[in-house]
């Protein structure tokens, strides 16, 4: 199986981040997540608390960092920025677009316009990524949800069910 590499936005990186649950990214098989330098601003100016585990992360060989410098994904991320969407947000999906990889990303409206811009990639968000974690048994559905349960009482993101166990396929 081809590793799937995927473009990391800060929104689902932070969830990750302040749980000081980052390596269990790197225990999901086949798949390799990369953070543009965009999102490491992002969180280097806005998320001084999860600054370290960000760092400790890249030392680790968990996130990989890239550069947008590519003539066709700085003008997608620009045309990007016009529309009003963070830094974070426009380069993980110009790098994503341009380079025909998966976009882990939770903005709804951030999808919503990559969508009518008539990019068809293939999205990650914090929710489908902790499910491909629990069905590669990283994680139990207790583990999960102690996850969702931390991020709402402690961090302000809400998932709209009440445990992931209503997330997985069910086998007849």
């Amino acid at each position: 199986m081809s590793e799937i590499v995927v473009i990391t936005d800060t929104s689902v990186l932070i969830n990750f981040l302040v749980l000081d649950r980052a390596g269990l990214l790197a225990r999901l098989p086949n798949h390799r997540f990369v953070v543009t330098d965009h999102v490491r601003a992002e969180v280097t100016d806005h998320f001084p608390d999860q600054l370290q585990r960000l760092e400790s992360a890249f030392a680790a060989g968990i996130f990989e960092e890239i550069r947008v410098t590519d003539l066709q994904e700085v003008q997608l991320f620009a045309q990007f920025t016009a529309t009003g969407l963070g830094v974070g947000e426009c380069s993980a999906i110009a790098v994503a677009a341009h380079r025909q990889l998966a976009l882990a990303i939770d903005d709804k409206r951030a999808v919503k316009r990559l969508t009518s811009a008539g990019l068809n990639l293939t999205i990650h968000s914090t929710e489908a990524i902790v499910v491909l974690l629990i069905q590669h048994s990283v994680l139990t559905i207790a583990e999960a949800d102690a996850m969702k349960h931390d991020w709402e009482q402690n961090h302000r993101f809400r998932l709209t069910f009440c445990s992931f166990a209503q997330r997985l396929p069910q086998t007849p």
